[in-house]
């Protein structure tokens, strides 16, 4: 006899799941073409017809605890092939989304962060932090926001102080870090003993150490998006997330170099275009920039795909950090002080939304699908 399980629907969660853009989810028919056309999707449990059917069920407990989620990439051959058009791809997009903002705390950020009329909020709430903090500063003697720099070099350091960046961001990626800590510890801790029920694995604990083994294993299948070329639908779109995804890790390195050089070597910016680490800095600002116009293309041009303002407010953040931070140096190569130093105070707001936000947004499917990764790699599914 097989084994009886107690279905408890969550109405609300189906609802949730529609508006986020799996309103298709209802004309799924059960009919298991898109776990057939998958070319990512295991022999053993495939997906994601059974993801299909849980969340037509509403079984919210039994997805979000499920990694298969983050092992798609929306790569779009299920939901083109799909006969019912039922986009068995957007819709599992809409429950990642869910997920996201489910294991990041305080949740009310997440649904915020979802919410177009909250974006006003969040572009005024940095530029409000910098005005006061800097106000307050000066009441003590402590300049670091200086609305009125002067003199004949333009250096962005004497609007805005590199104290007062650093005071301001190191924070809000220590938030981050730790927001990322705390999601992630749960996640673990939910897929491992999701995958033990559903017969995913047999290890009874989670081996902390083969698990690191597993994430450095898989890296190199991230570094190099593999899974992208195993797509026929949107194979295009690798070319826009590796610009993106290295864009990201280059300025990454580019600001750990320039702040050893502040605060190790007491090396003070402006610093010259000719420097290698500028170049670099110069090579991730336009690619950031191109990747982001490509992701663009590539949305108003899949007019079948379903595309939510998260989609667009993470691609405007991408767009908007690129373009603020070439213009703001071009402007200060040509001399042009007062529109660079905007630029540059638009920049930190856009800085400020992808550390402070970043736990609660799209991106944050960079650290729950690389987890989902390295755990289908600790357990040997094929």
């Amino acid at each position: 006899m097989g084994n009886k399980y107690l279905v408890d629907p969550d109405l609300g969660f189906i609802k949730e799941v529609t508006g986020m853009g799996g309103d298709t989810l209802k004309k799924c028919f059960q009919c298991a073409t898109c776990s057939v056309v998958c070319p990512i999707s295991p022999d053993t449990k495939p997906f994601p017809r059974k993801e299909m059917i849980a969340a037509s069920w509403g079984l919210k407990d039994k997805l979000i605890a499920n990694h298969d989620i983050w092992l798609c990439h929306n790569c779009g051959d299920c939901s083109t092939l799909c006969p019912r058009g039922a986009k068995p791809g957007d819709v599992l997009a809409a429950i990642r989304s869910y997920a996201i903002s489910e294991y990041a705390v305080p949740k009310f950020i997440g649904k915020w962060i979802n919410d177009p009329k909250k974006l006003p909020i969040f572009l005024l709430t940095p530029a409000v932090i910098f005005i006061v903090l800097g106000l307050t500063l000066k009441v003590f003697g402590i300049n670091w926001l200086n609305f009125a720099p002067g003199g004949d070099e333009i250096a962005h350091a004497k609007f805005f102080s590199s104290w007062l960046v650093d005071i301001t961001f190191i924070p809000l990626a220590t938030w981050a870090v730790v927001i990322f800590g705390l999601g992630v510890k749960r996640f673990i801790t939910d897929i491992h003993e999701n995958a033990l029920r559903e017969g995913k694995t047999d290890k009874q604990e989670l081996e902390l150490f083969g698990f690191i083994q597993a994430l450095i294993r898989v890296i190199p299948t991230i570094l190099k998006h593999n899974k992208f070329s195993e797509c026929s639908e949107n194979k295009d779109r690798s070319t826009a997330h590796l610009m993106v995804f290295y864009s990201f890790i280059s300025l990454f390195i580019v600001t750990n170099i320039f702040f050893i050089h502040l605060y190790v070597l007491q090396i003070h910016g402006p610093y010259s275009q000719l420097h290698p680490v500028k170049w670099l800095a110069n090579v991730a600002g336009i690619a950031l920039i191109i990747g982001a116009i490509l992701m663009i293309k590539d949305r108003l041009s899949k007019t079948d795909q379903a595309s939510n303002y998260k989609d667009w407010y993470l691609i405007g953040l991408v767009l908007g950090l690129g373009l603020t931070g070439m213009l703001t140096e071009m402007t200060r190569l040509a001399g042009a002080a007062g529109v660079s130093y905007t630029l540059y105070f638009i920049h930190l707001i856009f800085v400020f939304n992808l550390f402070a936000f970043v736990p609660f947004s799209k991106l944050a499917h960079l650290v729950y699908r690389t987890i989902a990764l390295a755990y289908d790699e600790y357990g040997n599914r094929k």
